[in-house]
């Protein structure tokens, strides 16, 4: 543990007792904030534990320590040191083995379960248990490291196939081969657009024909009835990136399905939430053509889909999170239609504008829309694809909800000109 912040956690640790139920956050990142709060509410002490001192939560958490959260030692030794009850991985970069040694003590519980841990920094392994494990539906699909291995993929395959990087997200970097000649820009397009630090790897899927893209929210706890699984409204979503390389990902709830679709829907959800194992949330991303439904992959941290359900259910995706965790009672309740823009952060090429915005005109004016509101992030350190500022409408029925949102981020977005 980094000197300073190790003896301060020893100094407020001891200040407290153990009356309150003691959760370690492993990342803090901005999008855990309504996560934290929410815990705290329900009367849980939340550390927060990262590599930096600085770290976006470290203002609002009961305390903070910081650790190399990949190295395995360390943050054993910072587990086994906090003891607490509560172990909430919100990183990628985590070292798992010293997950394992907190589960084994049979004191402390991992969110999610171990497995779910280890899969969350693997979406290779996540979509094989998928497909081979569950049997879950999928499009079928292939991985290739190289252009080589695309190539001979496609040969056997055929076309039409769809690519996109193993290590990215939000949509990017996807392309639809429809002929040999696509074989090397879709690969450069995909490798281009993964997460910085992962292998240059795709995923190769066959095009399967469908309407709408959807998340499932499942919570799954555990009370004294045993374990629980229950499901939020549907979730629709899409992407769009302009020419001048503004990335924005649009989210409504409910999301209209058959009641066919919906039950299979469920289905896969609550088999890959168990198979996962742990509490918490989970994410299921799937495909839907009239009543077929397709396996498209799951997140643990569904952050950005939770963000939608601030203003759309009578507990928020953060809260039934909370409430997961700590073994509580949860509702998925759905108080009005509603629908987000998450605005992202420019891929720019060229020097940022140097007129600074006046926010709080611009916040003003994004609020003047009818059941809006706004949350502007922060940031610690720079990445590619930051989230910027995140657009929310609520309306009678989602179609209205959908247009006050988008009149939202387009006045928003001029804070990042």
């Amino acid at each position: 543990m980094n000197g300073e912040a190790g003896e301060f956690a020893t100094e407020r640790l001891s200040a407290d007792g153990p009356s309150r139920t003691r959760v370690a956050l492993l990342g803090s990142g901005d999008l855990s904030r309504e996560l934290v709060t929410a815990l705290q509410r329900l009367g849980a002490e939340v550390i927060a534990v990262d590599r930096y001192a600085d770290a976006a939560l470290h203002g609002i958490v009961d305390r903070s320590v910081v650790v190399d959260l990949s190295d395995n030692d360390e943050l054993a030794a910072a587990i086994r040191w906090l003891q607490p009850k509560f172990v909430v991985v919100a990183s990628d970069v985590v070292a798992t083995d010293a997950l394992a040694v907190a589960a084994d003590t049979g004191f402390t519980r991992l969110v999610p379960g171990l497995r779910g841990a280890r899969l969350a920094a693997d979406p290779e392994g996540m979509r094989r248990l998928a497909a081979d494990e569950l049997g879950l539906p999928t499009a079928p699909f292939w991985f290739a490291g190289s252009v080589e291995e695309l190539r001979e993929v496609a040969e056997h395959a055929g076309y039409p196939m769809s690519v996109k990087p193993v290590g990215g997200s939000l949509g990017e970097g996807r392309s639809v081969m429809v002929r040999d000649s696509d074989i090397e820009p879709a690969w450069q397009r995909a490798v281009s657009a993964a997460v910085p630090g992962t292998p240059p790897r795709v995923l190769a899927e066959t095009v399967v024909e469908f309407d709408s893209e959807v998340t499932l929210l499942a919570v799954h706890s555990e009370g004294p009835g045993g374990p629980a699984l229950d499901f939020c409204a549907p979730i629709g979503h899409s992407s769009a990136e302009d020419p001048n390389g503004q990335l924005t990902v649009e989210f409504w709830q409910p999301h209209p399905m058959t009641a066919v679709a919906l039950d299979a829907a469920k289905s896969i959800a609550a088999r890959v939430a168990r198979a996962l194992g742990g509490r918490g949330l989970f994410g299921v991303d799937l495909l839907v053509h009239g009543d077929e439904v397709y396996f498209a992959g799951v997140d643990v941290r569904p952050y950005d889909a939770a963000l939608l359900t601030l203003r759309t259910q009578r507990l928020s995706g953060f809260e039934l999170q909370a409430r997961g965790i700590l073994g509580l009672a949860t509702d998925t309740i759905m108080v009005s239609p509603g629908a987000a823009r998450l605005i992202y952060s420019r891929r720019r090429t060229g020097p940022a504008a140097e007129v600074t915005p006046d926010s709080v005109t611009v916040v003003a004016d994004a609020l003047s829309v009818t059941e809006s509101d706004v949350v502007v992030f922060r940031h610690h350190e720079g990445h590619p694809r930051r989230r910027l500022g995140l657009a929310l409408a609520t309306g009678p029925d989602v179609a209205i909800a959908r247009d006050r949102a988008g009149q939202v981020a387009t006045v928003l977005d001029k804070l990042w000109p």
